[in-house]
């Protein structure tokens, strides 16, 4: 099990591949501002879709961006 410290540490590593650092900063300073579900926004996001749905579109989205 990880540490909370490189939790910390590869989170930020994954917001700076995607966002600059005033993005990266603005992304957490919404999170914490913003009263925020993720267990629930997981249910909403993908109650449409079947796991196998799910599954499928991570495999050809991991095929894509290797």
């Amino acid at each position: 099990m990880r540490t909370d410290t490189i939790i910390r540490f590869e989170g930020m590593k994954a917001l700076r591949e995607k966002l600059d650092i005033v993005e990266a900063e603005r992304f957490i300073s919404l999170i914490i501002r913003e009263h925020f579900d993720y267990t629930e926004w997981q249910r909403d996001l993908w109650k449409d879709k079947s796991i196998d749905e799910i599954f499928y579109a991570a495999k050809v989205y991991a095929e894509k961006n290797e």
